[in-house]
């Protein structure tokens, strides 16, 4: 009677698989949870898996552990179905008006006039690594511009006229007087850079077009890191990138020329988040008024 009682248990928590009694017990084989169909609503679902477990003492220890992480695997999958994208942003943004907005009046009330930003800052567009938590910044303090692996493309006035319209802006108009370009620990961008094959071939419309901004960083890792393994040479073409990047700043003549005029300062840094660390360089261009 008790295996009987076990077997029918197992019908009612269990899609039909191919495995004996045996193996379903000790969960050896047991279908991926996400692959149950079931025409109950989750909520039914998960009562009913709590009341087996609640009224059959009898149920295998296997079985009940089972039944446990259906449980568990349908209770997440309901926070999944009624998670609000809307209501996300409504209560995102009434949390910053209540916290920071009227708390601040006068700040505020200063934005309202204008904004002087002593900061422009390329950063990635990872979701992990905004700029404004990590490095703290206040509203107005810096004039932000993100994408793929945060990188700066040479002066194109076709090819890359929004990054360009970016810069003169914050350096003409805004005058900054900081440009602070950032790279970041395990960078889908990097990897994706380092991973290109020597012949060029390409995979997506634009992600290998644009991460070849920073073609001439994978070639000096590749030929000074040579004896490194990927995830090294990804880590030290996070920096390098950063340092083309930096270099491709100068290419806008407006830029140059507030560098010479020591009214604008290029810096580097790199924000690893694995180690909760942040490195902050300047670079020595040796820049001269002469032409070259």
């Amino acid at each position: 009677m008790e295996g009987d009682n076990k077997e029918t248990l197992l019908r009612n928590v269990e899609p039909q698989n191919h495995g004996t009694k045996e193996d379903n017990l000790r969960g050896k084989v047991w279908p991926e949870t996400k692959k149950i169909e079931t025409k109950m609503a989750y909520e039914d679902a998960i009562a009913g898996l709590q009341k087996l477990l609640s009224e059959n003492s009898e149920l295998g220890e296997a079985a009940a552990t089972k039944v446990r992480e259906l449980t568990a695997a349908l209770a997440a999958g309901t926070e999944k179905e009624t998670f609000d994208p809307d209501e996300r942003i409504r209560a995102g943004f009434e949390h910053f008006k209540k916290e920071n907005y009227e708390k601040n009046p006068d700040l505020y009330g200063e934005l309202a006039k204008g904004q002087s930003p002593k900061f422009m800052v390329f950063a990635c567009s990872d979701s992990r690594v905004c700029p404004s938590h990590v490095l703290n910044f206040q509203p107005g303090e810096a004039f932000m511009v993100r994408n793929i692996a945060s990188m700066v493309p040479p002066f194109d006035q076709k090819k890359y006229s929004g990054m360009g319209a970016a810069i003169e802006y914050a350096v003409i108009h805004l005058k900054v007087e900081n440009i602070l370009v950032i790279g970041h620990s395990c960078c889908g961008g990097i990897k994706g850079l380092m991973s290109i094959p020597d012949d060029g071939t390409t995979q997506s419309d634009f992600i290998e077009q644009w991460v070849n901004i920073c073609k001439p960083a994978k070639t000096k890792v590749k030929s000074e890191c040579n004896n490194l393994d990927f995830s090294e040479q990804c880590s030290h073409l996070e920096k390098e990138a950063v340092n083309v990047s930096l270099g491709n700043l100068l290419t806008y003549p407006f830029v140059r020329e507030a560098v010479l005029n020591k009214t604008l300062a290029l810096k580097g840094g790199h924000y690893d988040f694995v180690k909760g660390s942040f490195e902050l360089w300047n670079l020595d261009f040796n820049i001269s008024t002469v032409s070259i």
